[in-house]
């Protein structure tokens, strides 16, 4: 059969119809279409497991990073990721054609106490168990803010040695720690310094691109030329100046405020970037901001037109 005839014929089909008979190709061809747009479910702490994956459908993403759900914000103990219900979860996001972009982990690496840091390596390592057995794979680790009497320097030889302590563990699984750009660690000086130290496949970066224009302000451009070869995943968000917050900033619709989102899209589309553009909302932190039924559509509506204009081919 040609393709022209195929496709008219495909075409008889529609919806469900088209899906049975055709699943291979339907889902091939939806696949094609659709752009890398991902969103945390750290913007959604009141969904349930269905809405998160029927607002997904819904708005054309294709992966989804899992960041808490509902009042559990440690995945490894949520009921939605245990035991039998893991794999009602896996045949969800399997019949939809969705992916676990990553996984995020409140694990600081760079935690100096002996005793609070096991438990954060702990944390890090049923987080990488979780993401092999959902196929993710990433999980997403902080260094975290310097303590008391803890100096740059010494906090970088210590996240260094928590990713190196991890690599045996990670290895072969399949999963890869990411290295956000959060806390102390929001521009390209000490986090080349922290990844360079590691140099191992298993540690790579989360790019925030937020945090490392309004806390490390650099341009966009700047930071993908000292550390994009290390960036696998990103954290997109915009804000603005907001003396009465008390962090200095509010975080306001994708387009709408001062951080240069559509300058990240160009400059990780040219320079040929293959992870997902993530949507980091921070609607559990911040209850105040835009509902995800608005924010959510909205930012994948702008990103659509911003990898568009940026050439993204696919």
């Amino acid at each position: 059969m040609g393709n022209q005839t195929r496709r008219h014929f495909i075409k008889s089909f529609s919806g469900a119809a088209a899906v049975a008979a055709f699943p291979g190709i339907i889902r091939s061809q939806k696949k094609a279409k659709r752009m890398p747009l991902a969103y945390s479910t750290l913007g959604c702490p009141k969904w349930e497991w269905k809405t998160i994956l029927d607002q997904a459908t819904k708005n054309g993403y294709v992966a989804l990073e899992l960041r808490g759900l509902l009042n559990d914000i440690d995945l490894t103990k949520s009921p939605q990721f245990t035991g039998v219900k893991l794999k009602e979860t896996i045949r969800d996001l399997e019949a939809l054609d969705i992916v676990v972009s990553d996984l995020g982990a409140s694990a600081r690496l760079g935690e100096p106490d002996p005793a609070k840091r096991a438990g954060q390596i702990d944390e890090a390592k049923r987080y990488i168990d979780l993401a092999h057995e959902l196929k993710s794979p990433y999980v997403r680790v902080f260094g975290g803010k310097l303590v008391s009497g803890q100096t740059m320097d010494a906090a970088i030889e210590t996240i260094v040695a928590g990713f190196k302590a991890m690599h045996d563990y990670a290895k072969g699984s399949g999963v890869t720690l990411l290295l956000e750009s959060h806390d102390e660690f929001c521009e390209s000086k000490s986090l080349s310094k922290i990844l360079k130290g590691i140099d191992q496949p298993t540690a790579q970066l989360l790019w925030d691109a937020h945090h490392t224009f309004v806390s490390g302000g650099e341009k966009p451009a700047e930071t993908y030329s000292q550390i994009g070869r290390f960036a696998r995943h990103t954290h997109l968000k915009d804000s603005v100046s907001d003396k009465s917050n008390q962090t200095g900033r509010r975080y306001v619709l994708t387009g709408s405020g001062e951080v240069p989102v559509r300058e990240v899209v160009k400059v990780l589309v040219a320079n040929n970037y293959k992870g997902y553009y993530c949507f980091e909302w921070e609607k559990r932190w911040h209850p105040a901001i835009e509902e995800p039924e608005v924010s959510v559509p909205h930012y994948a509506g702008v990103m659509r037109e911003y990898l568009a204009q940026a050439g993204w081919k696919g």
